[in-house]
């Protein structure tokens, strides 16, 4: 007899299978991440065609199968229409989707991912549509937000608000136009100049190589990631404040926040050793605004 369970789970990745089946990748809250076959849902009459769409959250009693379990039924609870309505809510929505398909455990509860996830998604949702500098900054500064909480949730968030080798406060210096403090993605977070230098000279003397610290705009336009760079007092502001359940006023800081997303997109890709792919839709939403 076949096995049957119950979920309750967020389509986050979908694969073609077959002439008209998908695979759906599915972050339920019962179980973690699954992957299981939406049968016949790419013809034209499917009954729970719009169902297997992406973000959106459904009621699942899904088959135990030998290599893939298979969903007999969904009903709808909740659906996210507006992350389609540009390049820019729907990259970062995939983005999100990415970061938790990594992090997330299969075979155990994974109720507070998933919350967390659908309350970022909810909120990228809730942004303006409108295709304009200001808007494209404040969905990447929501988008950092999301990224942050996701790592914290894992227990991989970078330290921001103290240096991590000596544990003293950061307080970013406004009055000084050159003020910088460090950054070390391998190493966790924040340090000071000094300290980023002791760190990048026990590193060199293991290693037996020179390794560099670079400003952030050589890493951003290198085409191989440094790991150690420094952060001016806007980025470490914008850094400290994304820990915080709600992101603060003055959120549309353009340059920053490209910069911070750049910033946690390579931490994370370096913590959760993956490649998130939709941070080239994220690049290409912004190539068509002048940061």
């Amino acid at each position: 007899m076949t096995r049957t369970y119950k979920a309750t789970g967020i389509n986050l990745k979908s694969a073609p299978i077959g002439e008209s089946d998908r695979v759906l990748t599915v972050l339920t809250r019962e179980f973690g991440l699954i992957r299981a076959v939406a049968p016949g849902v790419r013809k034209q009459r499917s009954t729970i065609g719009g169902r297997s769409e992406l973000f959106v959250v459904n009621e699942l009693l899904i088959a135990k199968g030998r290599s893939l379990d298979k969903i007999t039924q969904a009903d709808t609870v909740q659906s996210h229409p507006g992350l389609s309505r540009n390049l820019g809510k729907l990259s970062a929505a995939q983005y999100l989707a990415e970061l938790a398909i990594a992090s997330a455990l299969s075979d155990e509860p994974q109720e507070e991912l998933f919350w967390l996830l659908g309350e970022h998604l909810s909120r990228l949702e809730r942004l303006s549509d409108r295709t304009e500098i200001e808007s494209a900054a404040v969905l990447v500064a929501h988008l950092s937000h999301g990224i942050f909480h996701l790592l914290a949730l894992a227990g991989l968030a970078p330290q921001v608000q103290v240096c991590c080798a000596t544990r003293q406060p950061l307080i970013p210096n406004f009055t000084d136009p050159n003020w910088q403090t460090g950054f070390s993605i391998p190493s966790g977070g924040t340090f000071s100049l000094s300290e980023l230098a002791n760190l990048e000279a026990e590193l060199s003397s293991q290693t037996g190589s020179l390794y560099k610290s670079a400003s952030r705009s050589r890493q951003m336009n290198s085409s191989k990631h440094l790991t150690n760079f420094e952060i001016n007092a806007n980025e470490l502001a914008a850094l400290q404040q994304l820990a915080s359940p709600e992101l603060g006023e003055g959120i549309a800081d353009r340059t920053t926040w490209v910069s911070v997303e750049n910033i946690l997109r390579q931490y994370a890709q370096y913590h959760l050793g993956c490649t998130i792919r939709s941070g080239s839709s994220i690049d290409t939403y912004l190539e068509s605004f002048e940061f």
